[in-house]
């Protein structure tokens, strides 16, 4: 059980970092470039690894529309903006913004897979709101100033919902592999015509440290790191592993204060208590006894 609990906090540890070495990336890299960059060596990770992998890989007709849109909208529009709002919006609030992903997906399945949506669910998501606020302000209620960068951190947001609604929908049809795989060649595939055209000007760097930085991230973030997380979620309560995932703002405060010497403010001390609160209590669920 330790184990088990040590290698899920790696993963969280590894996914609250990806927005600090996000933030690094983007000064080196322009995001529509970097995006293409990043799901070439994901696809040339997972082709290698499906090689050793004996599940079903193939698709149905039926579910090559739900693939397409989930490469679209779930990977190449989810890493997209993802890197153009860390151009200027700060990693820490992107992190505890991304926090709120587990709430909207339950916004969404109950609209669209008849999910229950719970009275707690609907006081989870207002104390979170509130965090948001009060991150996103500062503390200061007297000004508010949104960052264009965190709109497109809103937008990820968004995408990262509808992508856990469409693999949720696949996964009853095709291997974890199989929906992996597909979805993340398709991404590849459209952002190659976008990079060249998008990103004025267009910057690539000729830095071996920056591109190790940028293959590592994108082989330890979206591949072995979800391996593990899979591997070893089935070893503890789901109750737990969650409140494990909701510490991802506090690793990316942690880890900006320590590589990028960012200060952590009291303001995001609390809007992020108030945030993560109102994630677990939205997603917390009670063991029923038989």
């Amino acid at each position: 059980m330790l184990k088990a609990y040590s290698w899920l906090t790696f993963c969280v540890v590894v996914w609250g970092s990806n927005f600090v070495f996000g933030k690094i990336l983007v000064v080196h890299f322009s995001p529509t470039m970097l995006t293409m960059l990043r799901l070439l060596f994901i696809v040339l990770f997972l082709m290698g690894l499906s090689t050793f992998n004996k599940g079903k890989k193939s698709i149905n007709r039926s579910d090559l529309v739900s693939i397409l849109i989930l490469g679209v909208v779930g990977v190449f529009i989810n890493q997209w903006t993802f890197f153009k709002g860390l151009e200027t919006a700060d990693p820490t609030t992107s992190a505890l913004i991304l926090a709120t992903t587990p709430i909207l997906t339950g916004i969404l399945a109950a609209l669209f897979l008849k999910e229950k949506f719970t009275m707690r669910m609907l006081v989870g998501s207002i104390v979170a709101i509130v965090g948001i606020f009060f991150v996103v302000t500062k503390g200061t209620f007297s000004s508010i100033h949104v960052d264009k960068g965190l709109l497109w951190i809103v937008l990820t947001m968004i995408t990262f919902a509808v992508m856990i609604i469409m693999t949720r929908l696949l996964s009853t049809r095709m291997s974890p592999m199989a929906i992996t795989l597909y979805s993340n060649i398709v991404g590849l595939i459209v952002s190659i015509p976008f990079a060249f055209t998008i990103d004025t000007p267009l910057r690539i760097s000729s830095t071996i440290s920056d591109w190790a930085l940028l293959i590592v991230t994108a082989v330890v973030v979206h591949g072995i790191a979800n391996l593990i997380w899979n591997n070893y979620i089935r070893y503890v309560d789901a109750s737990k592993a969650s409140i494990l995932s909701n510490l991802e703002p506090f690793v990316a405060m942690l880890m900006g204060f320590i590589i990028l010497l960012k200060p952590i403010t009291g303001a995001e001390i609390v809007g992020s208590l108030f945030i993560v609160g109102g994630v677990i209590l939205s997603t917390y669920q009670r063991k029923v006894s038989k």
